[in-house]
């Protein structure tokens, strides 16, 4: 039986223009045994990204905050994180060195590499959702990404 805790990690990335100034925001949530919701945040803005790359440091800081293995499930808008592991992209670049075909090198290598060390400890279900559609933790990690960048 896993024992691991359940966290709940909310995740989004903003660029203005891409690339340009983007930021990321990141929501962990965790209700304790006597029903108490635990939650910290993080952001933070850099001058020169894109969003991709935003959308997947989001994740990486997250995972990257727990101290021990948990079971997360990770709430994002972006389909190229979702897809790269819901329809295994990722395993096929790994086995490929990160290559698509014989010349095109994945982009955001050193990204994918740091998320899949700091997801090795947990398990870990990534389920898209639509961003600008109302999903509370999706729409409060966009105001703290956008936030992010517009304070640098």
């Amino acid at each position: 039986m896993d024992t691991r805790m359940k966290v709940v990690l909310y995740t989004d990335g903003a660029c203005s223009g891409n690339p340009g100034p983007g930021g990321y925001g990141t929501i962990l949530q965790y209700v304790s045994p006597d029903g108490t919701l635990h939650e910290r945040t993080y952001s933070e803005g850099f001058p020169e990204t894109t969003n991709n790359r935003m959308e997947i440091l989001a994740a990486i800081i997250g995972l990257e905050h727990l101290v021990k293995p948990c079971e997360v499930t990770l709430y994002s808008d972006s389909q190229y994180l979702c897809k790269a592991f819901n329809e295994g992209w990722i395993y096929g670049w790994v086995k490929a060195d990160f290559r698509r075909g014989k010349k095109d090198e994945v982009k955001n290598i050193d990204l994918w590499e740091r998320l899949l060390e700091a997801m090795k400890p947990h398990k870990v279900t990534f389920c898209w959702v639509k961003g600008h559609e109302g999903n509370e933790g999706n729409e409060r990690c966009d105001k703290m990404a956008v936030a992010a960048y517009q304070a640098l």
